[in-house]
C-alpha cells in the first residue's frame, strides 16, 4: 500500500495526549483512532426507522451514533433499538435530567448533557449516578447558542472564554463527584469561535474531545465549514471524536467525516481517489468516469489510494504515490500503474476504464484481506 509518512516528517500530525475513556467498546481519546460518529434524524419512539438509520450508518462506517431522547417515549424505546444495532449508543439529553437516567437505564453506552439547559448540579449529581450505575459514560456538550444565562451576563455574548468558563463548571461538577469516564465539545456554528474555544479546551484539561461545527448547514456548505473548521483543529493534534453536522442524510456525514480524516492521514477507510479536474488536454472524460468510479467502489473499506489523471502531465508523477494509478494516452491507449511501477496499457476498447479499474481495486482489497487475515492467525 502507498504510504510514504514514514519518510515524510512534515506529513506527521502529533495528536494531543488526552486521557482514554469508553463509549461501549469503542475507546475514545488516548492511543485509540479517531473516531466517526452520527446522529439519526428520525422520531425516536419509531423504532424500527431509528432501527434502520443505525444500521445504515454502520455499514457507512460509523463507530458511534447519537439518538435524540426528548421524552420518555424516545427514552423508552431505547430498550428495544440497543440490542439490534452493534455499535454504541449515545442518548441526547436537554431540558430534563430524568431522560438521562432513563437512557441509562435502557441501554444507552454515552448520556450527552447540555450544561446550558440540563438544570441544577443536584440534577447533573442524579445523571452521574445513573452513569456510574449503568456504566455510562457521559459528554459535557457545551454549545454557543445555549450557555447558561449568568455566563451570558458576565460576558455579554456567546464567545470562547465563555463556552470554556461553562465547560470547567462541569468538568468540576462531575470530578468532584468521582468521575472521570467523560469527554468534552465546545460547539458553535460560527467557525472562528468554535475553534478558538477547542483551542482553549485543550488547554485547560486532558479530557478526549469531542469535535464539531454545530448547524453547519447543508451537505455541500456544511462539508466546507466543517472542514475548515476541524480540519484545523486536527491538524494542530485537537480531536478525539468528530461529528459532522449537516442539514443531509446522516450518512453524508460519516462520509465526510472520514474524507476529513483521509485528507489529514488519520484515519484510513475505503479508497482515496486523487482526480485532475480536467482540461483540453484529457484523453477521455475524466469527471464521468470518477463519478461511476466512486460510485462503483462505495462498498469498499480497505484502505488505499487511487489516481485517476487525464493526461502524461502529472500522471505518471502521481501514480508514483498511489496503490493503483490511471494515466489517459492518446488514441484511448491509457497507462495503468501498479504500487507506483508501470503495469500494463489498457485500451478502451477491451472494457469501460471504470470496469477495469473496478476490477483491479477489488483485486487489491482482496489481497490486503487475505495478508491481513494470514498475520491476524
Amino acid at each position: 500500500m502507498a504510504d510514504h509518512t514514514t519518510h515524510r516528517p512534515w506529513r506527521h500530525i502529533e495528536r494531543r495526549k488526552s486521557r482514554k475513556i469508553w463509549v461501549g467498546n469503542v475507546p475514545v481519546g488516548g492511543d485509540a483512532p479517531i473516531t466517526v460518529q452520527s446522529m439519526t434524524n428520525t422520531l425516536t419512539h419509531d423504532v424500527d426507522a431509528t432501527i434502520a438509520q443505525v444500521r445504515a450508518l454502520e455499514v457507512a462506517g460509523a463507530d458511534i451514533v447519537r439518538i435524540s431522547c426528548p421524552d420518555e417515549e424516545s427514552s423508552a424505546a431505547l430498550k428495544q433499538i440497543v440490542p439490534e444495532v452493534t455499535v454504541p449508543i449515545v442518548a441526547d439529553i436537554h431540558f430534563h435530567y430524568k431522560r438521562a437516567i432513563e437512557a441509562a437505564q435502557n441501554g444507552a453506552a454515552c448520556l450527552r448533557i447540555n450544561p446550558g439547559n440540563i438544570g441544577s448540579e443536584e440534577r447533573v449529581k442524579e445523571v452521574i449516578k445513573a452513569a456510574k450505575d449503568y456504566n455510562c459514560s457521559i459528554r459535557i456538550g457545551v454549545n454557543a447558542g445555549s450557555l447558561e444565562r449568568d455566563l451570558l451576563e458576565q460576558f455579554g455574548e456567546p464567545c470562547p472564554d465563555a463556552m470554556v468558563e461553562s465547560a470547567r463548571r462541569h468538568m468540576q461538577i462531575l470530578e468532584d463527584n468521582d468521575f472521570f469516564n467523560f469527554k468534552i465539545s465546545c460547539k458553535a456554528s460560527d467557525v472562528f469561535m468554535a475553534v478558538a474555544a477547542y483551542q482553549q479546551l485543550a488547554d485547560a484539561c486532558d479530557y478526549p474531545i469531542h469535535l464539531g461545527i454545530t448547524e453547519a448547514g447543508g451537505l455541500r456548505s456544511g462539508t466546507i465549514k466543517s472542514a475548515i473548521g476541524m480540519g484545523n483543529l486536527l491538524w494542530a493534534g485537537i480531536g478525539d471524536t468528530i461529528r459532522v453536522s449537516l442539514s443531509a442524510d446522516p450518512v453524508e456525514e460519516i462520509k465526510a467525516g472520514f474524507d476529513i480524516l483521509k485528507s489529514l492521514g488519520l484515519r484510513h477507510r475505503g479508497v482515496n481517489v486523487v482526480a485532475c479536474p480536467s482540461c483540453a488536454r484529457q484523453q477521455f472524460q475524466v469527471i464521468d468516469t470518477v463519478a461511476e468510479l466512486e460510485r462503483r467502489i462505495a462498498h469498499i473499506t480497505t484502505p488505499m489510494t487511487v489516481s485517476i489523471i487525464g493526461c502524461v502531465v502529472n500522471g505518471p508523477g502521481e501514480a508514483l504515490m498511489t496503490d493503483i494509478g490511471l494515466t489517459g494516452g492518446g488514441q484511448g491507449n491509457h497507462q495503468i500503474y501498479i504500487g507506483g511501477e508501470k503495469a500494463h496499457r489498457f485500451n478502451d476498447g477491451d472494457m469501460t476504464i471504470v470496469d477495469h479499474i473496478v476490477n483491479l481495486i477489488e483485486e487489491k482489497a482482496a489481497q490486503l484481506g487475505a495478508a491481513s487475515k494470514l498475520a491476524a492467525e
